[in-house]
């Protein structure tokens, strides 16, 4: 019978296997010590950050600007004002031009601003500005892109805008009509100064000698062109002048209202 004989197996040997796991622990400590450090620092730089820049600046504040660029409505005393309601500014370094620049752009007619600090105390200011293209609800001003805004009069040089008028809402239906109008009424030796729409969708379309035409609504155009036709042969007694045509009427003459000149 053959005897088989058993090899003597070695127990394992688990000290370097401990060593390995032991510095592993240690540098995971370190990496924790570095990292909880660091964080530290930042946060002390951090909260620190803005006295360190106005210990840079001293007693030295900001205090000029300059208007880069050419503005059509923007004056000097326009941006005076809002600087002097965001009360005194610091000085070059410690100086947020962020807050600077959300003040300017709370000017009603101002689109954007750019400011730029220029060493050692003044502010360099860029700003655009909405164009109107007419005056909207007789108040405000609307651009050709549909947007709202506030300008005071006294700053525009051209006062010739046509008035636009209508739910915010409709700005955009409303400047289409009016480009439609204007043109086809200017090709027939005729001016509008003036399309309007109401809530109930309206319209009313005033000509440049105040005669004021009512659409009603719908589609416009038709009683537009029957308008122009007609328009000449409208008999109007001595004394009297045109204040209205009502077009929603398919008889002419019972839909012209006459006043006193």
């Amino acid at each position: 019978m053959n005897v088989i004989k058993r090899k003597n197996i070695s127990p394992i040997k688990l000290g370097r296997s401990s060593n390995g796991e032991r510095k592993f622990r240690f540098m995971f400590h370190i990496k924790l010590v570095l990292v909880l450090l660091f964080a530290g620092l930042g946060y002390f730089v951090y909260s620190n950050w803005q006295s360190w820049l106005e210990s840079l600046d001293g007693d030295r504040k900001i205090t000029a600007y300059a208007l880069v660029g050419q503005n059509e409505f923007t004056t000097y005393p326009d941006v005076q004002d809002v600087l002097l309601k965001m009360g005194e500014l610091k000085g070059f370094w410690a100086q947020d031009v962020k807050q600077i620049r959300e003040q300017l752009e709370t000017i009603p007619w101002v689109k954007g601003a750019v400011v730029r600090k220029v060493w050692p105390n003044r502010l360099s200011i860029w700003l655009s500005e909405y164009q109107p293209v007419a005056i909207w609800n007789k108040t405000e001003f609307v651009t050709k892109d549909g947007i709202i805004f506030q300008l005071p009069m006294d700053k525009l040089k051209e006062k010739a805008f046509p008035y636009l008028g209508g739910p915010d809402y409709q700005n955009l239906k409303v400047l289409e009509a009016w480009g439609q109008i204007y043109a086809d009424f200017k090709a027939k030796n005729l001016m509008v100064k003036g399309v309007t729409i109401d809530e109930r969708g309206a319209w009313q379309v005033t000509l440049d000698n105040d005669i004021i035409l009512k659409l009603g609504r719908g589609d416009w155009k038709p009683k537009l062109d029957r308008f122009v036709t007609i328009f000449p042969q409208i008999e109007v007694p001595e004394g009297k002048r045109i204040n209205y045509v009502d077009l929603r009427y398919a008889s002419l003459s019972a839909a012209v209202g006459l006043i006193d000149k």
